[in-house]
């Protein structure tokens, strides 16, 4: 690879003056910085995309042993590679934690108990012994999340009166009542509506008798635990508790007069949303729920169309010599779109031929057609991106406005198709601004807090409200592209996030762990529209620094998501570092000791071949239940932290392919 400058990027060659102590490692950065683009351009695929793994935790190696035993497929070698992978990650205690470093968890730990149990293992090892120790210290079976002991139900080893109703006459609701299907988060519809349809039909799919977990109950004379009343007389919680009472008396009717409609629409939407995807919102539980559905309906695992999706959830597997891993999801274009900015920050030529084939391959990947969102949008065009590589239905606003910040960086030699592209996109992503000023992630509007107390809602994930990192995003790539602070749809913006930022500064992360990641994204975005002098901006300044550590390293537990106390503390991670620089970066300047020190540690820590190393999670699923750890975090963020320093220290001009005038873009229709 050329040097920087010679790929593409003019520096201005005036450079501030700097200490000794700071001479070694600032003689590094352009190296460092180079280094690590070639690393990151080493791991780009022959179709142009980037694609790290996508880790999660022992559930889904827990899940998938029980799916195998579901679909009557257990083969014995396949069984005894995801065991081993599920016992190699059971901790000191006997349990099983949700992400590395956590204490035992007692749904992962249920899980991986029965895991084990269908796998043969004998209940009374010391491995197992130590396990169901721990679930009854934990709480026992009886307070499990709903949709383990669905899981259990659906094969006999636990009653369905210990599992929330899921009526598929949910499907009837209209879309104005104050609860149906849309306002649901997308990807808790596209894990319920398949449970819907199993909840009623409820297929006989006995496991061996082996697989009864009776003895997990702590209080055996207390298993409904899960639906006990809530002290406060009036709240929706009991509201919520007394419909489930009453949809199980329903389910007992010999009579149910709207049930087969409920059932056939239900059948209708899954059929409908396996479409133009690569499996149910392409996500885990939504295709193994959905795969479920299917072989309840009638077809079995040979039939085409569940054949089709037994094979697309397969792709999730990794497989090693003596194990079996799986990945929730996959996330290519997330991956490109991150790498690419990394790499043009990183002074990569905007014409560059890997850049070029990174944009044609994200350019095929925008979404032209119809979608769930457009229920509450109804006067948007389509023009989004997905996270994975087909998931039509669910184009989302992160994905979105990192593409656009990655295309607009590049020399596209098909300048008119880029454009035309850009601007659905930017035209997309405006429409889908909240009433609160703010963005979430899928759909718009979608913040009826009050059913987040239904009770198979305890996945904390049961809508998709604003959250700051999104509308960060979206601040960003505005700003970008030529919106001023002065712009309605920025100054609703700016509105949410000064109302959502925490007293001492800092920004939640929703998306990303956690507090370091949600501040430097809003910093980052303020940038752009020219207020990062502002006092709430160097408040936010003030929090990154008391939570940086003296080596200029930042860190920050996922135990950040369930306890105050754990806000910006935690293992020094190279991602973490990154955001914490970029933060800096857009509030205090490159001039800063804060930058310096942390520009410091990630040059210091970069190993031989450009990459860096990071054992910990720093990817949010939903907080306080799942967790991520997204392989390339570790390389794309650094290099462009190091990059964008290195251009503020030397007042580097970049390349911008577009710029657009903001009025001529609609507003979202209801302001």
């Amino acid at each position: 690879m050329a040097s920087l400058v010679r790929m593409g990027v003019e520096r201005s060659t005036a450079v501030a003056p700097i200490s000794p102590r700071e001479q070694d490692w600032a003689q590094r950065l352009p190296e460092t910085i180079e280094r690590g683009a070639k690393h990151l351009l080493s791991l780009q695929g022959p179709d142009g995309y980037w694609q790290g793994e996508l880790e999660a935790d022992s559930t889904l190696e827990s899940d998938y042993i029980y799916y195998l035993f579901v679909l009557g497929k257990a083969d014995p070698l396949r069984i005894a590679k995801l065991a081993n992978y599920v016992r190699s990650k059971q901790l000191d205690d006997g349990g099983w934690s949700i992400y590395p470093g956590g204490p035992s968890e007692l749904n992962a730990t249920c899980k991986a108990y029965f895991a084990l149990k269908l796998a043969g293992d004998d209940p009374n090892s010391s491995s197992l012994n130590a396990a169901r120790e721990t679930i009854h210290r934990l709480g026992g079976l009886e307070n499990t999340n709903s949709y383990v002991r669905f899981y259990l139900a659906l094969v006999g080893a636990l009653g369905w009166e210990l599992v929330p109703a899921i009526p598929p006459e949910l499907m009837l609701l209209p879309n104005w009542f104050f609860i149906n299907i849309y306002e649901m988060s997308s990807w808790t519809r596209g894990i319920v509506i398949p449970m819907a349809i199993l909840s009623a039909i409820r297929p006989d799919w006995r496991l061996p008798e082996r697989a009864r977990v009776d003895e997990l109950f702590k209080n055996p004379a207390h298993k409904a635990a899960a639906f006990d009343w809530s002290e406060k007389t009036i709240s929706w919680k009991n509201f919520f508790l007394a419909l489930d009472r009453a949809f199980k008396v329903y389910e007992k009717l010999p009579w149910k007069p709207f049930r087969q409609r409920a059932l056939r629409e239900a059948k209708r939407w899954v059929l409908e949303h396996i479409e133009r995807t690569e499996g149910l919102a392409a996500i885990y539980p939504a295709m193994m729920n959905s795969i479920f559905a299917l072989m309840a309906v009638g077809l079995g695992p040979d039939d085409p169309l569940t054949r089709r999706e037994i094979q697309e959830f397969s792709r999730f597997e990794i497989e090693e010599a003596n194990s079996i891993r799986l990945q929730p999801c996959v996330s290519p274009v997330w991956d490109t779109c991150i790498a690419m900015v990394s790499l043009e920050e990183a002074g990569v030529a905007a014409d560059h031929p890997e850049l070029v084939k990174a944009a044609e391959w994200i350019l095929s990947k925008q979404i032209l057609g119809t979608g769930d969102w457009q229920v509450k949008n109804k006067d948007g065009e389509p023009g989004g991106w997905a996270f994975e590589f087909r998931n039509d239905h669910y184009p989302d606003v992160d994905d979105t406005a990192f593409v656009l910040m990655a295309l607009q960086r590049v020399k596209y030699p098909d300048e008119k198709r880029m454009e035309a592209a850009i601007r659905r996109g930017i035209q997309w992503l405006l429409s889908m601004q909240n009433r609160d000023g703010g963005w979430g992630a899928f759909d718009r509007d979608n913040d009826r807090r009050f059913i987040c107390n239904i009770p198979f809602a305890d996945h904390n994930a049961m809508i998709d409200p604003s959250t700051a990192d999104v509308t960060a995003r979206v601040l960003e790539c505005l700003g970008r592209f030529g919106w001023s602070a002065g712009h309605t749809a920025v100054q609703r913006a700016v509105r949410f996030l000064l109302k959502d930022q925490c007293d001492d500064g800092s920004w939640f992360g929703r998306w990303g762990v956690n507090y370091v990641y949600g501040t430097s994204g809003v910093l980052r975005s303020l940038e752009t529209v020219s207020l990062s002098a502002q006092d709430y901006c160097q408040r936010a300044v003030s929090w990154l620094k008391s939570v940086q550590k003296p080596d200029g390293s930042f860190g920050e537990s996922l135990l950040s998501y369930h306890v105050e106390s754990a806000k910006g503390r935690g293992n020094s991670t190279a991602s973490q570092t990154a955001w914490g620089l970029i933060g800096l970066l857009a509030a205090a300047g490159p001039s800063d000791s804060a930058s310096s020190k942390a520009a410091e540690f990630l040059v210091t820590q970069q190993n031989d071949d450009g990459s860096w190393s990071e054992a910990d999670f720093t990817g949010t699923g939903f907080p306080c239940v799942f967790y991520l750890k997204y392989h390339l975090y570790r390389n794309s963020f650094p290099v462009y932290a190091l990059a964008r320093f290195h251009n503020q220290s030397r007042q580097a001009q970049e390349f911008c392919a577009f710029k657009f005038r903001p009025e001529e873009f609609r507003q979202r229709s209801g302001f």
